[in-house]
């Protein structure tokens, strides 16, 4: 983390800016216990299915998502989170222009 960003009040919205056509993150956190990074796509972006080996946490902080876990669609929006299970495949596909703040714990 930078030390810009310790001890200040934030807003967590203006740390990341859209970018047309592309997916934008910005790591906050990286401690051997987890990361909090945040992540603005554009509308019609996305990640494709994947695992990681740890459970991990999303938080919509604007927009809309839809985020596949192990099959099962869900549709996120400013304010909502989900919880997305280790080794569980998942994958990102941006509704409309959404950013989320995605917090990783290693175990």
């Amino acid at each position: 983390m930078s030390e810009e960003l310790k001890a200040r009040v934030l807003r967590i919205g203006t740390l990341i800016e859209y970018q047309d056509g592309a997916v934008v993150s910005r790591e906050i956190i990286r401690k051997d216990t987890g990361t909090v990074t945040i992540f603005a796509f554009d509308k019609g972006e996305g990640l494709s299915e994947h695992t990681a080996p740890f459970d991990a946490m999303v938080q919509i902080i604007d927009g809309k998502a839809e985020i596949t876990i192990s099959g099962n669609k869900n549709i996120l929006e400013k304010g909502d989170m989900i919880v997305m299970p280790a080794s569980e495949p998942h994958s990102l596909h941006a509704l409309e222009k959404f950013k989320m703040v995605l917090t990783m714990i290693r175990s």
